[in-house]
C-alpha cells in the first residue's frame, strides 16, 4: 500500500501540470470571449457549449497522456487511413456539408459537425514521426524524402479541394519542420531553397494574373486586397479594417474595464469573430495588456511543446512533439496575423480560444500527447523505464 501510494506521488510530481493549467485558462477565457461575441441572445449557450468542449477536452488529453505514446503510435496506419477517407469524405460524400459557408470542411453526423482536418492535422504528425524515426539512417536518400512527401501530400491534397488553404498550409509546414529536424542534410536544404524562392515568386506572380486556376475566385480576391488594402477596404478588406479597429479600441486595459466605456463593441462588424477573429473580441474587450497576456500564455504553450521535444526521452517523442510544436505555431502566428492585418485573410482558428469542437479535439489530442513525452522522458530518463500504467 505505502509503495503504491509513493509510486503515485512520483508520478504526480513527474506530471506537467503546468501546461495543463495553461491550457485551462485559455479555454475559459476563450469561453468567455465566444460568449461575448455571441451576443446577450446566443451568448450563454455558446459559452456554456465552448465550456463543454474544454472539459470534454481535458478528459481526452488526461486519457491521451497516460497510454504511452509508443503504444498509441502501433496504430498510425490505421489513424492515417481513417483521417484520409474523413477528409476526402466532406467533398464526395453525401455526409459533407458547408454550413452555408460554401466550403465543404464539416461531415454532418448524428449530433455533431465534424471537421476531419482539425484531427488530421495531429494524425499527420504522428504518422510522419513514426516514418522518420524509422529511417534515420536513411534520412537524406531520395526514396525516404518522396515517401514523407506522399505521405503528407494525399491528406494535404484532399484538404485543399475542400478550398481550405489555411489548414492545408499547417500541414505542409508542420511537414516541413519535422523532416528538417529529422535530421535532413543542408546539402538537401539549401538546394530546396535556391529553386523554393524563386518558384514562390514566379508562383506569387502567377497567381495575380487573370488566367490563373490555382486559387478560387475569393481567395485571390483576399490576397489582392491585402496588397491594396485602401482600394478594397469597403469589400475584401472589410473584416480586416473592422478587425483592427476594434483591437484599436480596446486601448490599455479593454472595454470590459473601462468605467467609462460605451456598450457599442468594434468586433459585432466582424463575421465569425468567435472563431477566425477571436482575437478582435479579445483586444477589444480587455486591452492591449490582456492580448499580451493571452499571447503570453500561447507562447508558453509553444516554448513548453518544444522543452518536451528537447527533453524527450527518444527520437519518436521528439519528432511528434516539435511537429505538434509546429502545428501550433503556425495557428497562433496565421490566426492574430490576419485579425491584426498583417497577413492575408485565412480560416484558421486560434488554438484553445476560437470557437469549434473539433478545433479544440484535436488541440487538446496534441496536449495529451505532449504531457505523455514529457512524463515518458521524465520517468524513463531518471527512473528506469517507470511508468504510470
Amino acid at each position: 500500500m505505502n509503495f503504491s501510494k509513493q509510486k503515485l506521488t512520483l508520478a504526480l510530481k513527474r506530471y506537467n501540470f503546468f501546461l495543463l493549467f495553461v491550457v485551462t485558462i485559455l479555454g475559459i477565457a476563450g469561453a468567455w470571449f465566444i460568449g461575448l461575441a455571441s451576443g446577450a441572445e446566443k451568448g450563454p449557450g455558446a459559452f456554456k457549449k465552448q465550456l463543454f468542449g474544454l472539459v470534454a477536452g481535458l478528459i481526452i488529453a488526461s486519457f491521451v497522456s497516460f497510454i504511452d505514446y509508443h503504444f498509441i503510435c502501433r496504430f498510425v496506419i490505421l489513424y492515417y487511413i481513417v483521417g484520409t477517407l474523413m477528409v476526402a469524405a466532406t467533398k464526395f460524400s453525401p455526409l459533407g456539408t458547408d454550413l452555408n459557408t460554401g466550403s465543404y470542411r464539416w461531415l454532418d453526423l448524428p449530433g455533431i459537425n465534424l471537421q476531419p482536418s482539425e484531427l488530421t492535422k495531429i494524425i499527420l504528425v504522428l504518422t510522419l514521426a513514426v516514418f522518420l524515426d524509422k529511417r534515420e539512417e536513411r534520412m537524406n536518400q531520395l526514396r525516404t524524402l518522396v515517401m514523407a512527401t506522399l505521405i503528407m501530400v494525399l491528406p494535404t491534397g484532399f484538404v485543399l479541394v475542400q478550398s481550405d488553404l489555411s489548414s492545408s498550409m499547417v500541414m505542409i509546414f508542420l511537414f516541413a519542420i519535422m523532416t528538417f529536424t529529422a535530421g535532413l542534410s543542408y546539402k538537401i536544404v539549401l538546394p530546396i531553397l535556391g529553386i523554393g524562392v524563386p518558384a514562390f515568386i514566379a508562383l506569387f506572380w502567377y497567381i495575380q494574373q487573370p488566367y490563373q486556376v490555382i486559387l478560387r475566385d475569393y481567395q485571390l480576391e483576399r490576397i489582392i486586397g491585402f496588397l491594396n488594402p485602401e482600394k478594397y477596404a469597403n469589400s475584401t478588406m472589410y473584416q480586416q479594417n473592422h478587425s483592427v479597429q476594434a483591437i484599436a479600441s480596446g486601448q490599455l486595459i479593454g472595454k470590459s474595464f473601462m468605467s467609462n466605456a460605451s456598450d457599442t463593441r468594434g468586433y459585432r462588424y466582424v463575421d465569425i469573430n468567435e472563431a477566425d477573429f477571436i482575437f478582435s473580441v479579445i483586444g477589444e474587450e480587455v486591452g492591449f495588456i490582456g492580448s499580451c497576456i493571452i499571447i503570453a500564455l500561447l507562447a508558453a504553450v509553444v516554448i513548453l511543446c518544444v522543452k518536451a521535444s528537447r527533453a524527450a526521452y527518444d527520437r519518436l517523442g521528439m519528432l511528434i512533439a516539435i511537429g505538434i510544436a509546429a502545428m501550433f505555431m503556425f495557428q497562433i502566428f496565421a490566426n492574430i496575423g490576419v485579425a491584426t492585418r498583417m497577413l492575408p485573410n485565412t480560416g484558421l482558428p486560434l488554438p484553445f480560444l476560437s470557437a469549434g469542437l473539433s478545433s479544440m479535439a484535436g488541440s487538446m489530442i496534441g496536449i495529451g500527447l505532449i504531457l505523455n513525452i514529457d512524463y515518458q522522458s521524465s520517468s524513463r530518463g531518471r527512473h528506469g523505464g517507470f511508468s504510470m500504467l
